[in-house]
């Protein structure tokens, strides 16, 4: 058959190809395999508050915006209304 050289020569496949890929893969990482700009910096992320003003403050804006989007359905739904009566 193959012989003890085929066989020294598949162990030697057998351990050489995952650790050259895990060396390839495994090195120089930042340079390589990096995606600019993919987290968000602190300035821009959210900040949780923690004292009771900056909790209330949230939540006044909070209630703000929930008004503003609820009035904006209702003129939105009022207008459909309007629309679907004068095609009528």
């Amino acid at each position: 058959m193959g012989g003890i050289n085929l066989e020294v020569f598949k162990f030697g496949m057998y351990l050489l190809f995952p650790i050259g890929t895990m060396y390839y893969f495994g090195t120089n990482l930042d340079s390589r395999f990096v995606v600019p700009d993919f987290w968000p910096k602190p300035e821009n992320a959210n900040k949780v508050p923690t004292d009771r003003e900056e909790i209330r403050e949230e939540l006044e804006r909070l209630r703000t915006r929930r008004l503003y989007l609820h009035e904006k359905r209702m003129a939105a739904k009022s207008n459909n209304a309007q629309e679907q009566q004068n095609d009528s």
